[in-house]
């Protein structure tokens, strides 16, 4: 009997029983669904993470003092100057420098309208570090740094809830108390590891530590480096260079903290691929059950069809023709299944893509690999039914009622 005949028969078997089939591909249906869909929801959440912290800058390190983010965490002010930001725009291998001295919760007022937002004090250049576009207006300029110009640049939060649909461009804000100019608006940047990126004020940063602050210190320094290869070069001279301004011993620990965004994103990359091969191998279980199942029913099949068994061997079936055709029938039942479970994996992935912000995009691999996973298991657990009914007595199976 030949491949085709043998494809026949099993159609017509499982088309015999529809119930019974349908149940007994269930569980390959809802293990390929949950392998796509699982996969699909790690990788959409490591390409969404991805992507936000890359909106942070490229080629990025962010030095900031270790009292608000290490071992002296809640020491004292920040330990970081415009003097060392001066100093590291002297470095080689540095593309672009922008200081930050921010402030927390501050208390934004237009007429009656109230929001309360971070203002953050910098320098042009930190636009262009972000690659952060303005959609009204423009950012504010140098002069406006060096004249201590109370003007602000808004994010696109703080227009939505501010301003109620006008135009913000030349209105002027209350920031605790003290008045400024908008003159421009970010273009909408989104979360970025839980933090709205858009719910931000940007105003000069020496307009912010004389007005707001009342410091002369910056909280964090963005270095940008010339190329990714140049990064871990850079941090070292920057180490260097801040050991040697903040005169610290050989054996004190650094005042400072360096974060290099490119380690960041390789780390999370490197957590979601476990991610997914652990919520991966979860719903292959169920592909494991599913073959139980097609195993049991397989066997069923073969003490139900005993007696059909016995008549092809007598009139001339071969032990291979009936192992063959067994094994076809439960991978018929795989395949079938399978091909369900893709496209309701497929179908939930995009209504996830819909509802959520996750990038949830099915690569063709997964399918494959998923389908290939299904085969398997129908091919494993086909094999036991199939070598029983194959291994038959002819003249037991005749007589068997």
């Amino acid at each position: 009997m030949d491949i085709l005949s043998s494809l026949k028969m099993a159609w017509q078997s499982l088309l015999a029983n529809k119930m019974r089939s349908f149940l007994t591909m269930l569980g390959v249906i809802i293990g390929v669904g949950a392998v796509i869909v699982m996969v699909s929801l790690s990788q959409g959440t490591a390409s969404g993470i991805t992507d936000r912290l890359s909106s942070m800058g490229a080629n990025l390190l962010t030095i900031s003092s270790a009292r608000f983010s290490g071992t002296m965490r809640g020491a004292g002010g920040s330990t970081l100057t415009m003097g060392d930001v001066e100093a590291i725009k002297d470095l080689p291998l540095v593309k672009y420098v922008a200081a930050e001295a921010s402030t927390n919760n501050c208390t934004i007022t237009l007429g009656s309208n109230t929001w309360s937002t971070t203002v953050d004090g910098t320098v042009p250049e930190l636009q262009t570090i972000k690659n952060w576009p303005a959609v009204q207006g423009s950012f504010f300029t140098q002069e406006d740094v060096n004249n201590l110009k109370p003007v602000a640049v808004l994010g696109q939060t703080v227009v939505t809830n501010l301003f109620n649909g006008s135009n913000p461009l030349g209105q002027t804000i209350g920031i605790n108390g003290l008045n400024f100019t908008v003159v421009g608006v970010l273009e909408e940047k989104g979360d970025s590891a839980g933090s709205d990126q858009d719910d931000i004020i940007y105003v000069p940063i020496t307009t912010a530590q004389q007005k707001l602050l009342g410091s002369q210190t910056v909280r964090s320094i963005n270095v940008q480096a010339t190329s990714q290869k140049a990064l871990s070069t850079l941090q070292d001279f920057i180490t260097t260079l801040l050991r040697q301004r903040h005169r610290l011993a050989d054996t004190a620990d650094d005042d400072f903290q360096i974060r290099d965004m490119e380690e960041i994103l390789s780390s999370i990359e490197d957590t979601t691929k476990m991610m997914s091969f652990l919520l991966g191998g979860i719903a292959a279980v169920s592909l494991l059950v599913g073959g139980i199942g097609i195993m049991n029913i397989m066997l069923v099949s073969v003490t139900e069809r005993t007696r059909e068994i016995g008549i092809r061997m007598a009139i001339g079936a071969t032990t291979r023709a009936i192992l063959t055709q067994f094994l076809i029938e439960a991978l018929l039942l795989c395949f079938i299944g399978g091909a369900i479970g893709v496209i309701l994996g497929c179908g939930t992935a995009q209504l996830l893509s819909i509802w959520t912000d996750l990038k949830m995009k099915v690569a063709p691999w997964l399918i494959a690999v998923s389908m290939g996973f299904a085969l398997m298991i129908g091919l494993f657990f086909g094999y036991y039914p199939a070598r029983k009914a194959a291994s038959s007595d002819p003249i037991e199976a005749l007589r068997f009622e």
